[in-house]
């Protein structure tokens, strides 16, 4: 039941844990569905609008969102999937034109470099529009399990996949993004790279802002 804990040995991290068959434990597999819904909508049509003035505060408040749900999962202990094997729900969503599509809205701001694992610190450098492509085919996965009925399965690749890959991803997108939002509001130099990415960055930035009244 939804706000019950496990107990645990000093040091160890508690969990709160859902029964999937109850009552509680369907509305919350169905707000997780949901809020994964909206971000893959949302992140689409960014995507398809092709407007780098916009697509920076909006992505920045698509992943913000769906950070938050991937914490409630995270915050859960280990769903665990009624099947040995992850049953076939067909092949994996096309994230090529969505790539693509933030790729060109981004341009020169869309390579980046985070560090993965803080406690294992190694720089890795990635485009934004590759990290959010991998975030999308991830949750669309999982959705396609609740949609086909399979609560225990869609919440326990949403966990998994959020601890093993589209948690981190998102979490150093979203960094990125504050970063160059940072930069237009602070006028303070986010990158550590070449100046003409300061001045991409910026120069996108002065496009009208469609976020404001």
């Amino acid at each position: 039941m939804i706000g019950h804990r496990e107990g645990n040995e000093e040091g160890e991290t508690t969990a709160m844990t859902t029964d999937v068959s109850t009552s509680e434990g369907e509305d919350f597999t169905t707000q997780i569905a949901d809020s994964v819904e909206s971000f893959l909508i949302a992140v689409r049509a960014i995507a398809a609008e092709g407007d780098g003035g916009s697509a920076v505060p909006l992505l920045l408040l698509e992943v913000s969102q769906v950070l938050l749900t991937g914490a409630r999962l995270g915050a859960q202990s280990d769903f665990e999937p009624r099947h040995e094997y992850q049953p076939d729900v067909g092949e994996e969503a096309d994230v090529d034109e969505l790539r693509m599509g933030l790729a060109e809205s981004l341009d020169s701001i869309d390579t980046y470099s985070f560090v993965f694992d803080p406690y294992e610190p190694e720089i890795v450098v990635s485009q934004i529009s590759d990290d959010i492509a991998s975030i999308v085919a991830d949750l669309e996965n999982g959705l396609r399990h609740f949609r086909r009925g399979d609560l225990d399965e869609a919440l326990w690749w949403w966990q998994f996949s959020y601890v093993n890959n589209w948690g981190n991803l998102a979490g150093a997108v979203l960094n990125a993004l504050l970063m160059v939002i940072a930069h237009d509001r602070l006028d303070a130099e986010p990158f550590t790279g070449e100046d003409e990415d300061v001045a991409a960055a910026t120069e996108m930035l002065e496009q009208p802002d469609l976020t404001r009244d």
